[in-house]
């Protein structure tokens, strides 16, 4: 084979690319292209037929321009970069959050009219465009938009897509970016009032079982002294048995637990939307996790298919109190993208809650039949205080007040020593916590609509 044989291959792949990045441009072409083309070609055709030399010149000026647009637009090699920033990435719904995009011209030259356009879900609202001229080498542009939404999820932005255009307007090609970032949304928040629907006034008390808090391997019975320890703490016998000072490990009380129980069961929730009875149970136990946790506790999010948050370890419950943010955040992520179930009862969440002492126990309850409330009133032998509030979908849905079925569920739950509160359409969570802590204290339940807003109508 002759040395030459082998390059007609890479020049044919080099003919396909050019064909394909041709075919490229030319689909570039705006509508003042595609008219100075067609007015061209039309002006040629009139001139061949006519004989006018003139005409065909300016026809083929016509529809040699926006060719040679496209031609030199495709061939430009723009070294740009992107980056974007979210300020911030988790926000309540309803809340807007800023992002920054950042254009960086890493080349030599400076670039040409750039259009800059950024993908966002339609929920977050209109897709963002910018308008950025002459970028010097070296140099960066920024800009921002807002984005909100009132739904719950996780929404990506991105890519970031450059639009490039000649000056004349003849051509437009479409560059992406690969990279993408995430807006969590999650659910509603409402501060809560500090009442004692436990007993106790927070996470740390008197009467509670203590827990050694050990600061490292060698801290054994007894242990060695260190500096700054309280000398009231020596171990007297020990010192004289091992030569040395030696003190008593610490004891510090145990962090009380909280289970947040969410029932998620498609058919206990009817409708759909913001205002909807299901979210309103997602919102109420958000807030209920963040203010157990700003008090103290450690908390977990169980569901009714019997899956907990932060997870299995350590009974499922969030750990020391450094880790109650990272806690939080997890359940709030949890909470962002959580979903109906297909379970039809509680019977896996009570399996999850007849293994130990949980604690106190607050349950955001969809529609209950008979047996599901029979469900429902066992978990309270399982811990130590219950709160219940019990939503009546079907009464959400179509504005009405609670049925006599739904009084009985609520009789029901009371009679097994919940303290179970009927949610009536549009209520306030800090209202229904309040009369929670009032019918704890024995007052017994509220009037109808007495305490909540949006009472029964």
């Amino acid at each position: 084979m002759a040395p030459g044989g082998p390059a007609p291959q890479p020049r044919a792949a080099d003919e396909e690319e050019d064909k394909g990045g041709l075919r490229t441009a030319l689909a570039g072409l705006t509508t003042r292209g595609r008219s100075f083309l067609a007015a061209g070609v039309a002006a040629a055709v009139c001139a061949y037929v006519l004989g006018q030399g003139d005409l065909l010149r300016v026809g083929l000026l016509l529809a040699v321009l926006p060719l040679v647009c496209a031609l030199v637009l495709y061939r430009t090699r723009y070294r740009v970069a992107g980056s974007r920033r979210l300020s911030p990435a988790r926000v309540p719904a309803g809340s807007e959050s800023r992002v920054h995009l950042r254009m960086d011209n890493v080349s030599r030259l400076p670039t040409g009219l750039l259009m800059l356009q950024d993908r966002v879900p339609y929920v977050l609202g209109p897709r963002p465009r910018f308008v950025l001229d002459r970028v010097e080498a070296g140099g960066r542009r920024e800009v921002s938009y807002r984005v909100r939404s009132d739904l719950r999820g996780r929404y990506p932005l991105g890519p970031l897509q450059l639009r490039l255009t000649d000056p004349f307007g003849m051509c437009e090609l479409t560059r992406s970016f690969s990279a993408y970032d995430t807006l969590t949304v999650i659910p509603r928040v409402t501060p809560l009032p500090p009442v004692r629907l436990s007993g106790e006034a927070s996470g740390y008390g008197d009467g509670r079982q203590r827990s050694l808090a050990l600061a490292g391997e060698d801290d054994v019975i007894p242990r060695g002294y260190r500096h700054g320890d309280d000398l009231r703490r020596v171990h007297w016998r020990s010192t004289a048995r091992y030569g040395e000072l030696m003190v008593r490990r610490e004891e510090q009380p145990q962090r009380a637990r909280c289970t947040v129980l969410l029932d998620t069961r498609r058919i206990a929730h009817q409708g759909a939307g913001p205002d909807s009875a299901f979210e309103w149970a997602v919102s109420g136990a958000a807030s209920a996790l963040v203010h157990m946790l700003e008090r103290g506790f450690s908390v977990r999010l169980l569901t009714d298919t019997g899956n907990s948050v932060p997870g299995e370890g350590s009974d499922g419950f969030a750990g020391a109190s450094q880790e109650s943010a990272d806690a939080a955040g997890l359940m709030m992520d949890t909470l962002a993208v959580i979903d109906h179930s297909e379970d039809t009862g509680l019977s896996r969440a009570y399996d999850v809650l007849r293994s130990g002492n949980e604690g106190l126990l607050v349950a955001f309850l969809g529609d209950l039949d008979e047996e599901q409330a029979a469900v429902a009133a066992r978990m309270r032998q399982r811990s130590g205080a219950a709160v219940a509030f019990v939503l009546d979908s079907t009464a959400w849905v179509h504005g009405q007040g609670p049925s006599v079925f739904f009084e009985e569920r609520l009789r029901q739950l009371r009679e097994a020593g919940w303290t179970a509160i009927g949610v009536p359409p549009g209520a306030d969570v800090a209202a229904l916590w309040r009369e929670a802590d009032r019918q704890r204290a024995g007052a017994g339940p509220a009037p109808t609509g007495g305490t909540t807003t949006g009472g029964w109508s």
